[in-house]
Formats: C-alpha cells, structure tokens, sequence
C-alpha cells in the first residue's frame, strides 16, 4: 500500500517537473496527445456527498486523532485532541494525489486514499477552524503513471481545477457567512489552491477573508529578495504568526540530504524568481523546531511496506494512539543552494538513546531512498503542529482586526 503512495507523489512530481498544468492539456506531440475528453456536468456541492468535510458531520474529519507524546527519556505520554465545534474561522482543504481509480480523472466516491490523507494532513486542523474539504475530480496516479510511460490516457485537466473553483464558490455564497478563511493544500493540492488564487483571490473582494493559505509541498515562484510579486501580486509570504493575508509554502528535504541537481522541489522557471520558502518553525527567519505529528506506523500517510519502521521507543512499552509526537527530535530551516530553496530538517536523536533517533518519511522504491523527492510524504506531519498554533494566532490577529473596523 505505501508503495502505491510513495509511486504517487513521485510521479507527481515528475508531472510538476514537467509543468503540468490542470487548467490547460498537457503538452504533446500530435501522436502521443490523448483524444479531447468529452464535456462533463459539474459537481453539485449543495449535495453533502461531494464534501470529504463539513462542519458537525460525522466524516472524513471525525477520526481518531489521539495522540503520544514520546520524551528523549523514553517517557509516553497521553495527548488528547477535540474539535472545537465553535471555531470562529473556516478552513478550506485541498487534498493531494492519492486516487488510484482506473481513469485519468478520479471518480467522486471517496476511497481510504482520500478518508486517510483527511485524516493526516486536515482533519486536526477542526481544534482551529470548521473544516471543508470537498471532494474533487483530480488527475489520478493511473493517468501519471501511463504518461511518464509514453502511453498517456484521455484526461480533462481543467476538471480538477474547475471542482475545487465550483466548491470554493459555493463554500463561499452557503457557508462562509464573511467569516475569515486558511486555504490548505498539498502537492497536487497546492498547484490547484495556487491557480484559484491567481485567478480568483489575490487582488479581488474576497481577499479580505482569506486569512492565509498554507501551500505546502509544492514550488512557488517569489522573486530573489521579495516576498510578492511572482505567483502572488498581492499576497506576499508569511513572516510572523499574527500576519494574516499571507502565504506559508515550503517543499522540505533532510539538512543531510539536499536536493540533487536533478530536484523536483525547491526551484522554479523565471529570470530571478525563486521558489518561495517560509519556515513555519520560525517564520521570522532561522530555524526552529518542528512539532511533527507522525504516525506510529510509519510516515502517518499508511505503513511502509518497503521499509517498516523500527519502534519508536526500544523498551517494550505499547503505543497505541495513530500518532505520535516527539519533542525535540527535529528542527528545520529554510536554506537556499544551486540546487533550489528548500526547508532543511535537522534530526537530534540520540541513537544510543530509548526512543527513536530517526524518522519514516523518505520516497522509496524497490528500496532505495530517492534523494530528489526529499520528505515530500510528511511535508505536512512535520510541521503539523507548527501550523496549527499559526492558524491559531493568525485567527486571533484577524479576528481582532476585524473587531475594530
């Protein structure tokens, strides 16, 4: 199972290497370009069945989020976690590639790819904010895998993007009520939020409600030095937790394993553009250290049947909660090299200590670690708990300033 999930997001990368666009066909040659597919209806959001998330729903969201916390000392500790069924701001998530239906657009049925990646990346976000995630037809790891093999299917590529513009429109004409909104993606996720706020955020009205987007594991054109201007006229990158109007965007790699010439992360196309870098660790700059939320299986998306973890304490102690959370073990920075802008993930274990001095999280196939994807599975459970106390006080600034207009 995590082999198909490791496959995924590196031919996801691949396909961002390429410049994959899902408002546009790809590009090809007559001969290879798959024939136009067909019209189709839209999604009809007003149908709770097309919503992986809603607020005060049994759902996607409503998961077991429990949580060990596991000291240098080899100390367990039990964390609890709750939604707050009163949040004052909205969430809007945007997951990344894990369909494995066998069309080049993913069905609207929702699988365990989509149910577990909510649960990992999302769905501890709800102790902040009434979470939506709506569920979307997008380019599957099928129609990824026949491209890079030279035999592409037939794939609408603007209807991934076109679902997620028709959920955010109607999120905000039935939900949003002018309630401040964090856009979330990842991966295949990002690329979508990044084209809805080209097109429909940055510069418009309804800026004024986004309180930030989070835009994780993806490359997002900045110029050298600036922090607007690229993707973004409008808004610039996050430098502090109570800045709101601002985005957080990172693609993360091991401090000792830095992005390889032949990287999918960390550069972009531009004449003196990079790709965008903030470090929610230390958003003002430096490193900082990550509160990950991991799985106790593995990388936190499923187990890793190429390499299964080694446990995370060496006594005999049980863990028996989905995650688990390791303080002090990690750090991180954004650095920047010939090779791209990446955050930098320091590991400070203790290999003689009891707990665990490494983590699960590396791309692999047929065993072997693949350097340019870097920490693309767990970009988001890295930082996981860094985010959501942003979110947190981001929400705090936002709701304060609205209080004295």
């Amino acid at each position: 199972m995590m082999r198909r999930f490791m496959t995924a997001f590196a031919l996801l990368c691949a396909c961002l290497n390429t410049s994959l666009s899902f408002a546009q066909t790809a590009t090809a040659t007559p001969a290879q370009e798959p024939a136009k597919p067909a019209a189709v209806a839209k999604n009809d959001y007003s149908n709770s069945d097309n919503w992986l998330c809603r607020p005060g729903r049994q759902d996607a969201c409503a998961v077991d989020l429990s949580t060990t916390v596991i000291s240098a000392n080899g100390k367990l500790t039990p964390e609890t976690w709750a939604a707050d069924p009163n949040a004052p701001i909205d969430c809007f998530y945007v997951y990344p590639t894990v369909s494995t239906d066998p069309t080049g657009n993913s069905d609207m049925i929702p699988g365990p790819e989509e149910k577990g990646v909510v649960r990992v990346q999302f769905a501890r976000f709800a102790s902040k904010c009434r979470v939506y995630a709506p569920i979307y037809r997008q380019v599957t790891l099928t129609a990824l895998r026949a491209g890079i093999a030279g035999t592409p299917i037939p794939v609408n590529r603007a209807l991934a993007y076109n679902d997620v513009l028709d959920a955010w429109n109607f999120y905000l004409e039935h939900d949003n009520k002018g309630r401040g909104v964090v856009l979330i993606g990842h991966s295949q996720g990002s690329i979508v939020l990044t084209q809805l706020i080209k097109s429909e955020i940055d510069g418009h009205p309804v800026q004024s409600r986004v309180i930030s987007a989070l835009l994780l594991g993806t490359s997002l054109p900045v110029p050298k030095g600036k922090d607007v201007g690229g993707a973004f006229q409008h808004m610039p990158l996050c430098h502090a937790a109570t800045q709101t109007g601002c985005v957080i965007t990172y693609a993360s790699f091991r401090a000792t394993a830095p992005p390889p010439a032949n990287s999918h992360f960390g550069k972009v196309t531009g004449e003196n553009m990079i790709s965008g870098c903030t470090n929610p660790a230390a958003l003002s700059g430096g490193s900082g250290e990550l509160h990950a939320y991991l799985g106790s299986k593995g990388s936190g998306v499923v187990a890793n049947a190429e390499a299964e973890p080694k446990p995370w304490v060496k006594s005999a102690q049980p863990i028996t909660t989905p995650f688990v959370s390791l303080p002090g073990l990690l750090t991180a920075e954004c650095v920047a090299n010939e090779n791209g802008s990446y955050l930098a993930v320091s590991l400070h274990g203790d290999p003689a200590g009891p707990r665990a001095s490494d983590i699960t999280g590396d791309v692999m196939v047929n065993g072997q670690v693949l350097a340019d994807w870097g920490l693309h599975l767990i970009d988001v459970s890295l930082a996981m708990g860094n985010l959501i106390d942003i979110v947190d006080q981001q929400s705090k600034a936002y709701m304060a300033n609205a209080a004295k207009k």
